[in-house]
């Protein structure tokens, strides 16, 4: 019998929720098979179908320790026109992976709009037109996960019934503990398939360090940045150095873009 989110409130739910998340739990490549298996059936037994994208940058496919498609021959993509983890456009122009850039927090969308726990301006701006034919279904409960080093994952339910537009009982009933078993399953996914470090481990940068790259985040040159801190322009030139060090960045470019992924820069307002 499906697990509701009030029944997860016992003390009965909470042990159940433990069971489930331990389901899908991942710690190294030979998890991942029966993770996605588990997964998908728990999705299943609510009346859904679930699609799962790790990283919205990228064109590889999810897969298991021995290469199996998991959106294919788990998860059960397969007909034609639903084989949506095939098409690397849909990243760009679907509004459901788009609305993951804006929104971290579980939301269900259809052609009216977007249903979220609390009002998200960016996503009221984003455009639903032809929205069956670019998200691929007319209703959907979206999980994103963000991760760190700035990755973005992005993950749907979809009604078995294909002509559901009203996902909104679904999201009360099932939203929280399919955000909770999706983010954990894709956490896992994604440290198993980890097998190198693009940032230096411990890296910590001092306060000019940091203030010196927010300023160059905007374009600000070093001369700029220099009459706007009140420093030299070797200083200047020397802290962004050292902070290029610590990074093992090969350019100011490279710089920039590793201090914004551990979240030295901040989000623009």
């Amino acid at each position: 019998m499906a697990t509701n989110v009030v029944e997860l409130r016992t003390p009965q739910g909470r042990e159940k929720l433990e069971q489930l998340l331990e389901q899908v739990t991942i710690t190294c490549p030979e998890d991942i098979h029966d993770a996605a298996v588990a997964l998908a059936r728990m999705a299943q037994e609510r009346g859904m179908q679930i699609a799962v994208c790790d990283d919205i940058s990228s064109k590889e496919p999810m897969v298991d320790a021995d290469g199996t498609i998991l959106n294919a021959d788990i998860f059960r993509w397969l007909d034609d026109g639903s084989r949506w983890w095939e098409d690397h456009r849909l990243a760009l122009h679907s509004p459901l992976p788009r609305a993951c850039r804006y929104e971290s927090e579980p939301f269900w969308v259809n052609q009216h709009g977007f249903n979220t726990r609390w009002r998200n301006s960016y996503l009221d701006e984003l455009d639903l037109a032809d929205f069956e034919k670019r998200s691929l279904c007319k209703a959907a409960i979206v999980i994103p996960v963000h991760l760190p080093f700035g990755q973005i994952s992005a993950n749907s339910f979809i009604s078995m019934d294909r002509e559901k537009e009203d996902l909104s009982e679904e999201f009360v009933e099932f939203g929280s503990l399919f955000a909770q078993v999706t983010r954990r399953f894709v956490a896992g996914y994604v440290q198993a398939h980890r097998t190198k470090r693009r940032i230096p481990s411990d890296c910590v940068l001092s306060k000019r360090e940091v203030e010196c790259l927010r300023w160059a985040a905007i374009g600000k040159t070093d001369k700029e940045i220099s009459m706007i801190l009140e420093r030299s322009h070797a200083t200047i030139r020397y802290h962004i150095h050292r902070a290029g060090e610590k990074l093992d960045s090969v350019n100011r470019a490279q710089t920039i873009f590793k201090a914004g992924q551990l979240g030295y820069l901040g989000a623009n307002s």
